[in-house]
C-alpha cells in the first residue's frame, strides 16, 4: 500500500468545492460503512481509497488504496470525528429526459429547492429503499455530490438515476408521457395522500424546508397532497421534509 502523493492530497482538498467536483467529475464518499456499501453494491466506479495507517489492513485487498497521515486526513474532511476512510468516486452519468420518458412505470422523487444536505441525503437513501425509478433535483436543491449529502445517504449515492433540472419544464414533458404528479403540500385544500388513487407512473414532489412547494409548480392538473396531522392539540405545525417524503413514499407504494 502506497503513501498518497502530494497531487492526490491536493485533489482531495479541491473536491470539497462543487466547481472542482464538476470539473474533475469526481466526488468523495467518507466513512467506513458508506465506503463498504459503495464497494459492495458496485454502482459507483471507485478511483481510489484513502485511509489512515491504522485502517490499512482493512483495505489491503483493494489495489488503488493509499495511506494519509491522520492530521492531513482531518484537514481534508469536514467531519468533527473522521473515521479515517474515504473513497474518491467517478460521478455517474445523469439521466436524460428521454431516459425518463422511456420509463413505463414506477415512482419518481423530485426535490423543489431542498437546501439542507442532511435532508437531501436522507431523501436519496429513502427513495433508494423504496426502489424509486429516479430522482429529479430541482433548481435550488443542494448538490447531490456535496460531501454532507453523500454522508447522509450512507452509501446510497449512485443507486438511483438522477437529473438536475429546471423542475417545471421537465414535469410538463413528463405529464405528456402519462406521469401523475403529487405535490406534498400541507396547506388548505390538499387531499390526504392515503386517499389518492394509485397509478403506475407517479412523481412525488417535496418542497423547500421553509417555503414549501413553489407556486409555479402548482396547477389544476397536479394533486396537492398532505400527510394528516393526528395530533389532538396541533402542537406540531409541520413535518421535516425528509420525514414527509418517507411517509409519502410509503403511502404511494402500499
Amino acid at each position: 500500500m502506497k503513501l498518497a502523493s502530494n497531487n492526490q492530497i491536493k485533489l482531495l482538498r479541491k473536491l470539497s468545492q462543487r466547481k472542482n467536483r464538476e470539473k474533475e467529475q469526481l466526488f468523495i464518499v467518507e466513512g467506513e460503512r458508506a465506503v463498504e456499501q459503495v464497494l459492495e453494491n458496485s454502482f459507483l466506479e471507485v478511483e481510489g481509497i484513502f485511509i489512515v495507517e491504522s485502517k490499512a489492513n482493512s483495505y489491503s485487498n483493494f489495489d488503488n488504496s493509499f495511506i494519509i497521515n491522520e492530521d492531513t486526513f482531518s484537514e481534508i474532511t469536514d467531519t468533527e470525528t473522521p473515521q479515517g476512510v474515504l473513497a474518491v468516486c467517478k460521478m455517474p452519468t445523469p439521466f436524460t429526459i428521454n431516459d425518463l420518458k422511456n420509463l413505463d412505470s414506477g415512482v419518481i422523487v423530485a426535490t423543489d429547492a431542498i437546501q439542507d444536505p442532511g435532508n437531501l441525503g436522507t431523501i436519496i437513501r429513502t427513495a433508494s429503499w423504496f426502489g424509486c425509478a429516479a430522482i429529479l433535483l430541482g433548481k435550488g436543491s443542494v448538490d447531490i455530490f456535496n460531501p454532507k449529502v453523500v454522508r447522509s445517504t450512507a452509501g446510497a449515492t449512485g443507486v438511483l438515476p438522477f437529473l438536475s433540472c429546471e423542475l417545471n419544464q421537465i414535469l410538463e414533458q413528463l405529464e405528456l408521457s402519462g406521469w401523475k404528479i403529487l405535490l406534498l403540500d400541507g396547506n388548505p385544500g390538499a387531499e390526504p395522500i392515503h386517499q389518492i388513487s394509485k397509478t403506475r407512473k407517479t412523481i412525488l414532489i417535496v418542497g423547500n424546508e421553509a417555503k414549501g412547494i413553489a407556486k409555479e409548480l402548482i396547477n389544476p392538473n397536479r394533486k396537492r397532497v398532505l400527510i394528516p396531522n393526528k395530533s389532538t392539540n396541533k402542537s406540531v405545525e409541520s413535518l421535516n421534509a425528509a420525514v414527509a417524503l418517507s411517509i409519502g413514499l410509503w403511502s404511494v407504494n402500499n
